[in-house]
């Protein structure tokens, strides 16, 4: 991605799409919500307007019981009543399905045709026809009664039915609203992902913990190394713009290999093919840190430990023995160049402040058949690291570097060792 103001807004899409997400998806759950609740109020009145409908058939049934006042049950009944047609009053507007508020309405005209039958019996009672009122009341006062009953249970039951209907719809779209947002997200993830970055050297990139932590925190041989201050990480591969690389090339760097310089290289990788002891390994580290413009190199080597996988420094040129003795190991989940490139087996770029002493580096997984078995690390002077060059250079030495590598077991590593006196 070319231009900064691009990914910038690209990021800006993806924040204000899981923004909008959100605030649409927890829109819907409030709506949810306050359903469930009004179901649940409409639960409580449809129980409500059964039991009543219960207690004005009992009172009627009482009538016609022998031993029972029918005055007293007469006003219960009537009393009863009244509760059940003001709980369907409100029962029906508090509907939110159509078809049972139809419901609720039949419900109310079945109360009207058990008031009429309530009528008819007192009628009778008030005749002392005893037996036509009990025959009226078990027939058709039941049949009222259970008109009632069932019209508020079938209704209760098409207002459940209406929620389930309701909240699946609901789900639906909240489901399509989050799978919108994370799509945009893959979607401009993968752009950020696959397209190149040819951002200027000059601008400061993201600020990530140190390449390798040294012990105390001092500085080596006077100057700030990649162990003692803050620098930054950069993909190797992103730093190829060639304008950039030209204007960060040091003046004793070439821009481009020459054949000496080839030879130079050749030679090298031969000697470290051929190489059969520390001596004349730690002789062409020299020779490689001289080709590639390097203060200091360090070969870390991937070992086991009880706390995990870790890189420790196995050889190193260019610092003190007693600094190289300080150095820690660095865990396979630090955050740093060195760990990121053992995890990811690919040239990691630690670029120079511009205006400071600060030096940039460059990481190169040393890779073999079983994977990463460690990383030469190189401390390159005058902004050299933003050279493809240089680059290149260090990923063939760490390529060379792993057949000696995996032919030492961790165990065998030889001690550390520091050549030289140059600054990290």
């Amino acid at each position: 991605m070319h231009s900064r103001a691009l990914r910038i807004l690209l990021l800006i899409v993806c924040i204000c799409s899981v923004a909008a997400a959100a605030i649409f998806v927890r829109s819907i759950e409030a709506t949810l919500t306050a359903r469930g609740a009004a179901l649940r109020d409409f639960d409580r009145l449809a129980r409500e307007a059964t039991a009543a409908a219960a207690d004005a058939r009992a009172a009627q049934q009482a009538y016609v019981a022998l031993g029972q006042g029918a005055d007293y049950w007469m006003s219960k009944a009537d009393a009863t009543r009244e509760r059940l047609t003001a709980v369907l009053a409100t029962l029906e507007p508090s509907a939110a399905d159509a078809s049972s508020r139809s419901t609720i309405g039949q419900a109310v005209a079945a109360v009207t045709e058990f008031a009429n039958v309530d009528a008819r019996v007192r009628q009778y009672l008030k005749n002392d026809e005893l037996f036509m009122a009990a025959d009226i009341v078990f027939s058709e006062g039941g049949a009222a009664a259970e008109g009632v009953r069932q019209h508020i249970e079938r209704a209760l039951a098409e207002e459940h039915v209406a929620f389930d209907r309701f909240e699946a719809d609901n789900r639906q779209v909240e489901i399509a609203a989050a799978g919108g947002a994370a799509g945009i997200v893959l979607f401009v993830t993968a752009i950020l992902a696959l397209v190149r970055s040819n951002a200027p050297v000059d601008v400061e990139p993201v600020s990530l913990s140190r390449l390798a932590p040294s012990a105390g925190d001092r500085q080596i041989a006077g100057s700030a190394s990649a162990a003692d201050r803050d620098l930054p990480l950069r993909d190797g591969e992103l730093e190829r713009n060639p304008r950039a690389a030209i204007a960060a090339q040091p003046a004793d760097l070439p821009g481009h290999v020459t054949p000496v310089a080839l030879d130079s290289v050749a030679q090298i990788c031969t000697g470290i093919g051929r190489v059969s002891d520390q001596e004349a390994l730690m002789r062409l580290l020299s020779q490689a840190a001289e080709v590639l413009g390097a203060s200091g190199l360090v070969l870390w080597v991937g070992t086991e430990s009880e706390s995990g996988s870790e890189l420790r420094p196995a050889l190193a040129h260019g610092y003190s023995p007693d600094i190289v003795s300080r150095i820690p190991a660095v865990p396979r989940s630090a955050n740093n160049a060195a760990a990121a490139a053992y995890r990811s087996g690919t040239l990691q770029i630690v670029l120079s402040q511009s205006g400071s002493r600060s030096k940039g580096a460059i990481v190169a997984p040393v890779l073999s058949a079983d994977g990463c078995v460690g990383v030469l690390s190189a401390e390159i002077r005058g902004g050299g690291e933003a050279s493809a060059t240089v680059q290149s250079l260090a990923a063939i030495f760490a390529a060379q570097l792993a057949g000696v590598v995996a032919a030492t077991s961790a165990s065998a590593v030889p001690e550390q060792r520091a050549t030289g006196s140059g600054a990290a």
